[in-house]
């Protein structure tokens, strides 16, 4: 049983162009193709990550926020009350009867969220994580793509492909980037969770999917394409919380404007018109459509109507601070402390 369904699994029609066999993609005369077997250090990776995020987080990013000034606001505590307390597990409403006055139940509600709150320096440590692992990913990216004739040439990503041999830097960078996909799914539930919080859930699971087959198709020289064009963008954003964090407010919406705009042209430009281009039309020229063909454009679409959902979200904060509406309504929020909102000032907005 389970032999047939791995046969059906990695059947060649399936992941190859008609007339290749796997046997066409084994290791010969000194060039080396990628394999599904390579992907298995990417779990034990994964996990170094957390460890090594966890120990960044205490001596670096902890130390960092106090150098920055980043403060914990003083939350009062609800006073205990039953009734209220099983409601708001329950529901987060008011309830009809629970022996306080209106003016009280609001106090109680709204102190009783605070306390659910996260805090400002656990939010500034993951954004802090993240924005050294995106910057350096960044980096490794364009030195991994910068000197290729596919980063000039999109025609030049499908030329002699799939008999396309792998070079040992798109190796490192592709194990990186999916160890810290799955790290980042591995520890969502213990994150600070958010408004896009199902989106960021479909976001990690349509990357990991789409860079694994990828990497089991051999479209290697567009997935490095992709992922330097995502972490162009994904660093200033975290740059841009952890300023927001720190009170440097001004500094924090100037960084989101250079965010918004980079994030624009790169996903809503360069992605669909470029490289979406490029992985539809031009394999088509070389060989009929198959179903790995039609499945890694669908993943394509996927990420695309996310880019597309945080895009509306992205031009909305940036207009309310380029009008100033955003930094009246931050200042109302800090003078009431009323409910916090799941939107962490211009910066919220998830990749």
């Amino acid at each position: 049983m389970f032999q047939t369904l791995y046969s059906y699994f990695w059947w060649e029609r399936l992941w190859l162009p008609a007339n290749l066999t796997w046997a066409d993609l084994e290791d010969r005369d000194g060039r080396v193709y990628a394999k599904a077997s390579d992907l298995y250090i990417t779990l034990p990776l994964a996990f170094l990550f957390l460890v090594v995020r966890h120990l960044f987080e205490t001596y670096v990013a902890t130390p960092l926020a106090g150098l920055l000034n980043v403060k914990e606001k003083v939350r009062l505590k609800a006073t205990p009350n039953a009734v209220l307390e099983k409601f708001y597990a329950a529901t987060s409403k008011h309830p009809k009867q629970s022996g306080c006055t209106v003016r009280q139940v609001e106090r109680w509600f709204r102190r009783r969220r605070n306390q659910d709150r996260p805090s400002l320096l656990k939010k500034f440590r993951e954004a802090s994580w993240r924005f050294t692992f995106y910057l350096i990913a960044f980096i490794a990216g364009m030195a991994v793509i910068v000197d290729k004739p596919w980063f000039y040439d999109l025609r030049e990503v499908w030329k002699g492909y799939p008999i396309q041999s792998m070079l040992p830097s798109q190796y490192w960078y592709y194990m990186i980037e999916l160890s810290f996909y799955w790290s980042l799914l591995f520890s969502i539930a213990s994150d600070v969770k958010r408004k896009d919080f199902k989106e960021q859930i479909i976001h990690h699971v349509a990357t990991i999917i789409l860079i694994s087959f990828s990497w089991f198709a051999n479209y290697i020289r567009a997935g490095t394409l992709i992922m330097a064009l995502h972490d162009s963008s994904d660093y200033l954003l975290e740059s841009a919380k952890m300023f927001n964090y720190a009170g440097w407010r001004n500094t924090c919406n100037n960084i989101f404007i250079v965010f918004a705009a980079v994030f624009i042209i790169t996903r809503l430009v360069i992605l669909p018109f470029w490289i979406m281009h490029c992985t539809v039309f031009y394999p088509l020229d070389l060989y009929p459509a198959f179903f790995g063909y039609y499945f890694f454009n669908f993943m394509m679409v996927v990420l695309q109507s996310l880019h597309i959902f945080w895009a509306y979200l992205i031009i909305r904060m940036a207009q309310k601070f380029i009008t100033g509406k955003g930094k009246r309504q931050a200042q109302e929020r800090r003078s009431s402390e009323q409910a916090a909102p799941a939107v962490d000032g211009p910066a919220a907005a998830q990749q």
